[in-house]
């Protein structure tokens, strides 16, 4: 917090520091970003369980931060004997580098138009053949001249030889390249010069044959990229978003029509977060689909398959999908049941369950981590001005009286998420009024605006059973009242 020690030392929010570490910005939670951290340096799981707001998702995505960066690159590779199945391959960072540095290599050598023999470059168009001025190829007349720079590439007594040539290297004579012989001392060899923009690239021997054994390799496609974010949010909203999928191909993947199987497949959230932070919030949503959750944790690989069985994808399947996560899941108390027992037992066979503190003790050195929150919302929401200490002071006071609210006394609540959007709002209030600073009215107001609904509904109709009455069609007010006569209970609770 700075050199400051207590809240009357600092003159506003703007002073106060925030931390760089990212789980030194979790509030209130000192179990959990201590067992956080180890989860992350020892690669175990984590169940986290409590209300919304206490912090699950901070301490989930500040995990990634302590993981080492992703150190492989998963491909998906045609299979030209059953492209319904294409291969899976993993290359390592080391791997990649040492590609790279091969591409770079059949890359030839990049020269000025003005460096290559002058039929060369008149062929590929950058040489007028009336006046010899040169300019780019994607001009077709002569700025000098005003004469066409096109020529006939049929022209010369030994086009046809290096045409033959050029097929054996696996190139052919274009408007876009030439092949052409050169001597390099005693030795002559094939060379083949190709448009490059505003240049001409040059490719030799060597670099051509480079090439035609790169071409031969089948072609694939990254499904999971080396330079991938390692923290991966998951939802139950589709088996697809979760497991991945083969998008359909409406001509079948007919080879000259249709989409290669392998150029369809789409990686899962299981996939993209191979070797990082894999988080699920309220895992029971996701139902069944916990069972998929599991057999990637015990495989550490899963299959893509086509997940529509009307689609075209259906036939296709990649086997042996790494699967390496972190799994982070979260849910609330009541919820708890409602995880599959084997995940469970898996999580915990090789991870912690965390219970969330909702609420912390009232004293100087907590006060001073709620400042610490207050900044680091106002920060985060990067349109409202910071906050006077008298404005802090009553978010601080409602803190404890939110806890109050929890049955802890002399307490400050954890359930942050809520106060943030207080603090936003009176955040709003400061930049209505233009306000340099959120000042202790911002904050009042912010207060009365931010009751919630039912409480609202009560002062306004006087219960829910009125309220709903009023605003309800006739045919709604019978049910309504057969419901509340059921239940003998015409008040809110």
């Amino acid at each position: 917090m700075g050199s400051y020690v207590n809240l009357n030392d600092y003159p506003d929010t703007s002073y106060v520091k925030i931390p760089t570490n990212p789980l030194d910005r979790v509030i209130g939670q000192p179990e959990a970003v201590r067992l956080a951290l180890l989860a992350a340096k020892q690669r175990r799981n984590l169940l986290l369980v409590g209300p919304p707001g206490v912090g699950k998702s901070m301490i989930a995505q500040a995990m990634s931060f302590y993981i080492e960066r992703p150190r492989e690159e998963i491909r998906v590779v045609h299979n030209p004997a059953y492209p319904e199945r294409p291969f899976i391959e993993v290359k390592t960072i080391d791997e990649i580098e040492k590609e790279k540095n091969e591409l770079n290599s059949i890359e030839g050598q990049i020269i000025d138009p003005k460096d290559a023999p002058q039929n060369v470059a008149e062929r590929l168009g950058y040489r007028c053949p009336h006046c010899g001025f040169y300019s780019p190829p994607t001009e077709n007349i002569c700025p000098n001249c005003n004469n066409s720079k096109i020529i006939n590439s049929a022209q010369g007594p030994f086009n046809d030889v290096f045409n033959v040539i050029g097929v054996a290297f696996g190139v052919n004579n274009t408007n876009d390249r030439v092949t052409q012989t050169r001597r390099i001392g005693d030795k002559e060899e094939i060379v083949v010069y190709e448009k490059f923009g505003d240049k001409i690239r040059v490719l030799d021997e060597k670099t051509l044959e480079k090439r035609r054994k790169m071409e031969k390799k089948s072609p694939s496609k990254v499904i999971v990229p080396i330079d991938r974010n390692p923290f991966v949010l998951a939802t139950g909203a589709s088996e697809t978003e979760l497991l991945g999928d083969v998008r359909h191909d409406p001509y079948g993947g007919h080879p000259q029509l249709g989409t290669l199987p392998y150029e369809r497949v789409v990686a899962g959230a299981v996939h993209m977060a191979h070797e990082g932070v894999l988080f699920i919030d309220e895992i029971t949503h996701l139902g069944n689909l916990q069972r998929f959750i599991l057999t990637a944790m015990q495989e550490r690989k899963f299959p893509i398959i086509g997940r529509n069985p009307q689609s075209a994808g259906a036939s296709v399947r990649v086997d042996d999908v790494p699967t390496d996560f972190i799994l982070v899941a979260a849910c609330n108390i009541q919820d708890l049941q409602y995880i599959l027992s084997p995940l469970r037992s898996r999580i915990i066979g090789n991870g912690y369950e965390i219970l969330m503190e909702i609420a912390m003790p009232d004293n100087p050195q907590n006060r001073l981590k709620y400042l610490q929150f207050i900044a680091q919302e106002i920060n985060i929401d990067g349109k409202i001005p910071h906050m006077t200490m008298d404005a802090a002071r009553i978010i601080i006071e409602e803190g404890r009286r939110r806890a109050k609210e929890d049955h802890k006394e002399n307490s400050l609540t954890l359930r942050l998420r809520e106060l943030g959007g207080l603090i936003r709002a009176a955040g709003d209030m400061a930049v209505e009024k233009q306000h340099k600073l959120i000042e202790k009215d911002d904050v009042k107001e912010a207060l009365s605006l931010y009751i919630p609904v039912e409480e609202k509904i009560k002062k306004y109709y006087g219960s829910m059973y009125n309220a709903m009455n009023q605003e309800a069609t006739g045919s709604q007010k019978g049910e309504y009242n057969t419901y509340y006569n059921y239940n003998d209970d015409r008040t809110y609770q």
